[in-house]
């Protein structure tokens, strides 16, 4: 079975590539010109979202070399001690909404602390792909097409990070404890 799943790894992004080529021949499309077009297209978006994206990070930055975030996470500690979070992965449910390579920082730190195959380390590494950079992720794409009204976006997002450190926490309690 591990040679199957070996095999298949290597072999899926050339299948993929083929497939779209052969799709694309099929179809008599020009995939040259295609692609071109969007790549043309992809660059005039990064210029367009480059703003969004210095301003997320220099947010970033300063929350974090503020004291912000370890504020943050002792205000939150009776919260968190009540869901059964561990108390080393308050800051990434608190960064992980906000920056991607900030809490994929975090993770790096706590399992050089305390081991992949801790629990706090299987729980982190369960937040970090269950979660989303929720407020990096909207002022990418909401800053590339001028959404200015949000509506629910924020509050629906935000339930959803909720519960994925939620079940983070219990599949973890209950797969290794």
């Amino acid at each position: 079975m591990l040679t199957l799943l070996n095999i298949v790894s290597v072999m899926i992004i050339p299948i993929l590539i083929t497939m779209i080529l052969v799709h694309g021949f099929i179809k008599k499309v020009n995939i040259y010109e295609a692609f071109v077009e969007g790549a043309g297209e992809g660059f005039r978006t990064a210029i367009r979202i480059m703003p969004y994206m210095i301003a997320i990070f220099l947010a970033i930055g300063i929350f974090r070399e503020s004291g912000a975030l370890s504020l943050f996470t002792r205000l939150l500690s009776p919260i968190t001690n009540l869901l059964g979070i561990p108390q080393e992965a308050v800051p990434l449910v608190i960064m992980r909404p906000i920056s991607g390579s900030g809490a994929l920082g975090i993770v790096r730190d706590i399992i050089h602390t305390y081991g992949a195959d801790s629990f706090v380390g299987r729980v982190v590494s369960t937040m970090m792909g269950s979660a989303e950079t929720i407020f990096y992720t909207m002022a990418v794409y909401f800053g590339a097409v001028a959404i200015r009204n949000t509506r629910h976006t924020l509050g629906a997002a935000l339930i959803s990070h909720l519960a994925a450190v939620i079940a983070s926490v219990v599949v973890c309690s209950i797969l290794f404890l």
